[in-house]
């Protein structure tokens, strides 16, 4: 038990519930703002949390040699558990991940399907491939949302698909600026991040016009009266933050910035989620 809990970090549990969290989003904007029933809150809550959380344990075990250099303290260097623990783990969340897309529906169990071998190739093959593969962590980050509408309707809705373009543009800067912070360990596998290929100062350029185009795109809902004053209120939180962080970004494109920037980044991310949430109430 000590083992899962050590595998399980905070930073782990906040992506997952984040994922789980968009789920829902996409459930209430799809009813139009009504609350979905139980059984859809649970079985879509946990289809991503748990294929979320599988996806960070065989990051995990693929990246083990990296992370001796770049994360040493990550579960699987530290050797809080080991690589054929992890595995077992992930299995597991897989498992109950799938079952919960089977019991939904058909088109969800596509969708899982497809986010689950998406996140797999990622992992196995996709993360050495630079901006390919940030596209590939970003698709699984913004399906949640169009995946909660086809949870209760079974169809994909125009401001669905908003609020998914918007993660995913704000989650490819995320993944570029993570670049820079694990250039070193990327040399080991002979990734082609942007940070690696072009150097630190160009990622930073690249990411900063991610999160930009994210605070651009957000706005669209608003003139397209398909939210409310809540979403604009609490978007613009979200909004600068992004831009605080792309200044922050472009003026200090050092290893220990950037890591400092992606936490920032991720808790505009979550802000951005909470507007996602009120924008129809």
């Amino acid at each position: 038990m000590l083992k899962v809990i050590g595998l399980i970090k905070l930073t782990r549990i906040i992506n997952s519930l984040m994922m789980g969290f968009a789920v829902l989003i996409g459930e209430t904007i799809a009813l139009g703002g009504s609350h979905p029933h139980l059984m859809s809150t649970l079985l879509g809550f946990t289809t991503a949390f748990t294929l979320t959380g599988a996806s960070m344990a065989v990051n995990d075990y693929y990246d083990r040699s990296v992370d001796a250099v770049n994360e040493p303290n990550r579960p699987i260097p530290s050797g809080i558990i080991s690589p054929k623990e992890t595995l077992v783990y992930a299995a597991a969340l897989v498992i109950i991940g799938m079952l919960s897309a089977f019991f939904t529906n058909c088109a969800c169990l596509i969708i899982a399907t497809i986010s689950l071998i998406v996140s797999m190739f990622y992992n196995t093959k996709g993360k050495a491939s630079g901006l390919t593969g940030n596209f590939m962590v970003s698709f699984s980050v913004a399906i949640p949302f169009v995946y909660g509408g086809l949870v209760v309707k079974q169809i994909v809705d125009p401001l669905l698909l908003l609020f998914s373009s918007i993660a995913f543009l704000s989650n490819t800067g995320r993944e570029v600026t993570k670049g820079i912070v694990d250039v070193e360990g990327d040399k080991i596998r002979n990734s082609k991040t942007i940070a690696l290929v072009f150097g630190s100062k160009k990622a930073a350029i690249v990411a900063a016009l991610f999160y930009i185009s994210a605070v651009f795109l957000s706005v669209v809902p608003i003139f397209l009266n398909l939210v409310t004053s809540t979403y604009t209120l609490l978007i613009v939180a979200s909004d600068l933050g992004f831009i605080f962080c792309s200044m922050l970004l472009l003026k200090n494109f050092s290893r220990d910035n950037a890591r400092f920037i992606k936490n920032i980044v991720l808790i505009c991310m979550i802000a951005g989620l909470a507007a996602f949430m009120m924008g129809v109430y």
